[in-house]
């Protein structure tokens, strides 16, 4: 933290501009060494013009954006320099810095120092990482709600109630002569509990919607050789990923292809046949094909509709889940029977038809409650903070379940104190040094 550091934060490569960040304590007096006009008395959140000029030569024609410490990023002094783009240019600008006593920051120290400085919690500073990550237009509208402080104030809302109630407890225990304080009977801490369990439902129910935001759907499409699985993919991806042929068993590898539905990320796997075989590079396939199953979200059993069921398809349902699986029948244009005596979320569809498979569509969008998903989007939404805020929940139902045995108050007060550190852990005010270390590794650098 003592360091000045400095990073490429635009993408290398050939481009209009470039732009290098530097930030920390000497950020000034290096750039004041090697900037081409007096800056040392420049207004904070200016921009001043001039040339980059190292031991007498020019380095290049820049604008500087100067920011003088609290009201930045980082709390610290920072200053952007707007170089022209390209690979030579911007390095050489990165090398005069390194020479003049900055260090190369290392991946998201950027936004690593806005947290330990203060400027941001922990909870906003993944939003950040996720928020550039985003290829949905809900991702990034969770994204954005994380770091608008909307998910903060829900739970230090639920840490004021906790440790309102805790208070109470302490002094209850420790100074039952002060009449005046609130007595926590046990029919006012039930109530107290229910109201917290309560808020603390609605964070664990939308960390699955902010789950499935943030990581997509994975959805496999499954069946027995040549029932039109590749022309599936195809068609709801628009373009030719998978080789169509009449041939059966001509997809022999997993084929993935990524597609939005209504701003919701969708992870389509098309899978080999699922069939007896001999030949070693199909069972492979297929061998693949059931790891999929396992690992999906929803799975799509497709079944030929121009045919009657038979064995190998029976031997296919046997094996998906049934809690997760959806029946496509396609080529519903050559249908010939509509009761395929299958109890199992049905939708009739073809690849034939520009819109022939908007009933699968709807029917993902109804399976995952996309619409409501799409409503609010304020949500935890990665592994750490599903898994704290679980914990979180298991720690006051704990607390619950304690009331009901009859457990002496200053140990339902343990569990209320757990409840509250998982919950500080979320948006960082109480933290492990590894666990920080390794969440802005996934940052770029720069940021």
């Amino acid at each position: 933290m003592e360091d000045t550091i400095c990073a490429i934060s635009t993408s290398l490569g050939v481009g209009a501009i470039s732009i290098v960040r530097i930030s920390g304590p000497d950020t000034l007096k290096i750039i004041s060494e090697i900037f081409s006009s007096d800056i040392k008395n420049v207004q904070s959140h200016t921009i001043k013009y001039g040339h980059i000029v190292d031991n007498g030569e020019v380095i290049d024609e820049v604008l500087l954006m100067i920011m003088k410490a609290p009201k930045t990023y980082t709390k610290e002094d920072i200053v952007e320099i707007n170089c022209h783009g390209g690979i030579n240019t911007t390095n050489k600008i990165l090398e005069v810095l390194l020479r003049h006593g900055c260090r190369l920051a290392e991946p998201g120290e950027f936004t690593k120092r806005a947290y330990l400085n203060g400027r941001i919690n922990l909870l906003e500073a993944e939003a950040v990482g996720e928020l550039i990550k985003a290829k949905s237009d809900s991702k990034r509208k969770l994204s954005l709600n994380q770091l608008g402080g909307n998910l903060t104030k829900k739970i230090n809302n639920i840490r004021d109630t906790l440790l309102g109630l805790m208070a109470n407890i302490e002094v209850n225990i420790d100074y039952p002569e002060y009449t005046d304080n609130l007595i926590i009977t046990e029919d006012l801490l039930r109530k107290r509990l229910g109201e917290i369990s309560q808020n603390l439902k609605e964070l664990v129910n939308g960390a699955k919607f902010g789950k499935i935001v943030n990581n997509g759907i994975n959805v496999a499409i499954v069946g027995k050789p040549n029932v039109g699985k590749s022309s599936i993919l195809n068609h709801l991806l628009d373009e030719k990923k998978a080789i169509v042929t009449d041939i059966a068993g001509t997809t022999r590898d997993i084929i993935e292809g990524t597609m939005s539905l209504n701003g919701i990320e969708v992870n389509l796997i098309d899978t080999a046949g699922i069939h007896e075989t001999d030949d070693l590079v199909e069972s492979l396939g297929v061998q693949k094909s059931l790891e999929s199953i396992q690992n999906a979200d929803v799975v799509l059993l497709v079944i030929d509709g121009s045919k009657k069921i038979d064995a190998e398809d029976k031997d296919i349902l046997s094996k998906v889940p049934k809690d997760k699986t959806i029946i496509i029948v396609n080529k519903s244009d050559k249908l010939i029977s509509q009761d395929i005596g299958i109890d199992l979320p049905l939708v009739y569809g073809n690849t034939m038809d520009l819109n022939g498979l908007e009933g699968l569509k709807n029917k993902l969008i109804e399976f995952f409650d996309i619409n409501r998903i799409n409503k609010d989007l304020t949500y935890l939404s990665s592994a750490r903070q599903i898994d704290l805020v679980n914990k979180a929940n298991e720690a006051l139902e704990e607390a619950l379940n304690n009331l009901d045995r009859k457990i002496p108050i200053d140990m339902i007060e343990n569990n209320l104190k757990s409840c509250f550190d998982y919950l500080g852990q979320i948006i960082g005010d109480t933290y492990d040094e590894a666990v920080i270390d390794r969440l802005f590794q996934d940052f770029c650098v720069g940021k």
